[in-house]
């Protein structure tokens, strides 16, 4: 039976076999190829111009693929990147109104999808993007990383080249983890906290930075690449533990008069990150400096059961999509019955995993099975919910929380 010679899947396996000199190429090889053309193309020049600049609704959509539910924060984080690059398109051609980047906040608890938002940007623009963990940054002059490392991960991301990285994104991700000590300035060093906060003003803010390419301390003899940030977006990400209690106490302050009872009844206290202000950062530990470069504040909604449920199929990147495909290239039908499902994001909401967790708890349950079943001539494959429940009951799950955590 003639088979793809890219994939080797049979011609009963695919919808589409196309013939040619050599062999053979199904449908779905052909799509992944034209994907990777496109991508090439647009990483081989610059910044898409206007004309092909996706609009913020193309942008939600594209989104919507991606990440389950978080409209809000998705509307805004459309709008920002598209007015960013819309102002990047059209240097100079603003009749004497200067257009300033808006760099973005997102708030949320872990597992929300803060980062997939902005890595999923990122590659549907095909510009550079670097993440960094904001807890790995130090002062200048102390053991750890400096804050020019990010812009060095993002040269790498860009392949060297400085023009493309100016035009890049940078996700900051924990910035709730240098927020200083308390809401009044420290009269000590706070080298992993408030200094790193005040060294990150300038790359916010816009100016020419001096970037070592191989790293500051190991290479001190290196000659420096001078990056301009003016046009680099920041996004910046962090779940702000905590910090509902202080948005909590700041509307209870502002409920004055006859009409208090009302108006806190008005108040969804199972969201209260919604409700949430710059002086709320402020409060929790952040500089008003830097508050005032992130002008963008969005918030990212808590996931109930139902978006959980959406998230382990529906994306088009989901869990249980890659696992199923992954079944799939070896010749197995992977079919996971609806209560293992429904399992899974029940024991992700008992030990608030978030959906970080529901990878791990496919991952703990399908570690078996991965190592099995390509060494038979199994044809199909169901996950029961007996099983599942094994393989849950038998892992670890304090250390598996503490694994999640620490992504």
């Amino acid at each position: 039976m003639n088979k793809c010679s890219f994939c080797g899947r049979r011609e009963n396996e695919v919808k589409m076999l196309v013939y040619g000199i050599e062999g053979y190429i199904c449908d779905d090889c052909i799509e992944q190829a034209n994907e990777i053309l496109k991508e090439h193309r647009l990483g081989a020049g610059k910044v898409p111009k206007l004309e092909n600049l996706p609009k913020p609704k193309e942008i939600k959509e594209y989104l919507d693929r991606y990440v389950i539910g978080q409209d809000a924060a998705k509307m805004t984080l459309s709008v920002a990147v598209y007015n960013h690059y819309k102002r990047l398109n059209h240097p100079g051609e603003t009749d004497d109104v200067e257009l300033e980047k808006s760099n973005i906040i997102m708030v949320g608890s872990t597992g929300t999808g803060k980062t997939l938002l902005a890595r999923t940007i990122a590659k549907m623009l095909v510009v550079p993007f670097a993440m960094v963990d904001a807890t790995v940054l130090t002062e200048a002059g102390y053991v750890g990383e400096d804050v020019e490392s990010l812009l060095a991960r993002l040269l790498q991301a860009a392949d060297g080249d400085v023009k493309q990285a100016e035009r890049g994104i940078v996700f900051i991700d924990e910035i709730d983890k240098i927020a200083r000590k308390g809401d009044n300035p420290s009269i000590t060093r706070d080298v992993s906290g408030e200094g790193v906060q005040q060294g990150l003003l300038k790359l916010l803010e816009g100016s020419i930075v001096n970037v070592p390419p191989q790293g500051g301390r190991k290479h001190p003899e290196q000659q420096f690449i001078q990056v301009d940030t003016r046009n680099i977006l920041f996004i910046c990400g962090g779940a702000f533990d905590g910090i509902e209690k202080r948005i909590a106490q700041r509307l209870n302050t502002h409920v004055v008069g006859f009409d208090a009872a009302r108006n806190v009844a008005k108040i969804d206290k199972s969201n209260m990150m919604q409700y949430i202000a710059p002086m709320d950062l402020k409060s929790f530990g952040l500089i008003p400096e830097i508050i005032g470069r992130l002008p963008i504040l969005t918030h990212l909604e808590p996931l109930d059961r139902k978006a959980l449920r959406s998230i382990l199929t529906e994306p088009k990147n989901s869990i249980v999509r890659q696992y199923i495909k992954m079944f799939e290239i070896d010749g197995v039908k992977l079919v996971f019955e609806e209560e293992v499902l429904d399992y899974v994001v029940d024991k992700a909401i008992e030990f608030k995993l978030g959906a970080r967790g529901l990878r791990s708890l496919i991952e703990t349950i399908m570690m078996e099975p991965m190592f099995e079943v390509p060494s038979t001539k199994v044809k199909k494959y169901v996950v029961t919910l007996d099983f599942a429940k094994q393989k849950v009951e038998n892992a670890n799950m304090t250390v598996l929380k503490e694994s999640i955590e620490d992504k």
